[in-house]
């Protein structure tokens, strides 16, 4: 990977995590209060949504600061080692939660005739497709493990053949 194309990803990094730092203490207790004027049946949505809401900010937070290490391991060429494995288990975990937590928010908001029916599907949606996501990590997390194989096997051979000349 290039210098310029992780000096991008690093800037584009921060600026989603500046992001969910600024849905976490502006966005959140702003919402929190318009929601203080909610009729009185559907108070109920206030904490529930807002605990939602900041959980999802976290678990964004979480994928942004292990992609943010697999990059520094990818700088220093050490990104095909068992400790990668780490910040990808995180990564898939946070995805599912943030798959769980788009299902609850949908759960939370079924009820009833203040959310339109379609808008719930489509929150439905979305956790498919976040776990999909998960999935797809999931399935790159394998090609990881078989390429710190490839590479431990490699450097065994290398070893081998250097002693037998």
């Amino acid at each position: 990977m290039g210098k310029l194309t992780v000096v991008a990803l690093r800037a584009v990094l921060l600026v989603l995590l500046a992001g969910s730092v600024f849905v976490q203490t502006v966005m959140v207790p702003l919402v929190a209060i318009d929601m203080r004027q909610l009729d009185a049946d559907l108070a109920y949505l206030r904490v529930p949504f807002l605990v939602i809401t900041v959980l999802g900010a976290v678990t964004a937070q979480v994928v942004l600061v292990c992609v943010w290490r697999l990059v520094t391991m990818v700088g220093h060429g050490t990104v095909f080692s068992p400790a990668a494995f780490r910040y990808v288990h995180v990564v898939i975990g946070a995805m599912v939660a943030a798959g769980l937590l788009v299902v609850a928010l949908g759960a939370l908001l079924a009820p009833g005739e203040a959310v339109p029916p379609g808008l719930v599907l489509l929150m439905g949606g979305c956790a498919v497709a976040v776990m999909g996501v998960a999935l797809v990590v999931l399935v790159l997390r394998m090609l990881l493990g078989q390429a710190v194989a490839r590479d431990v096997e490699a450097a065994w051979l290398r070893g081998e053949l250097a002693e037998v000349i």
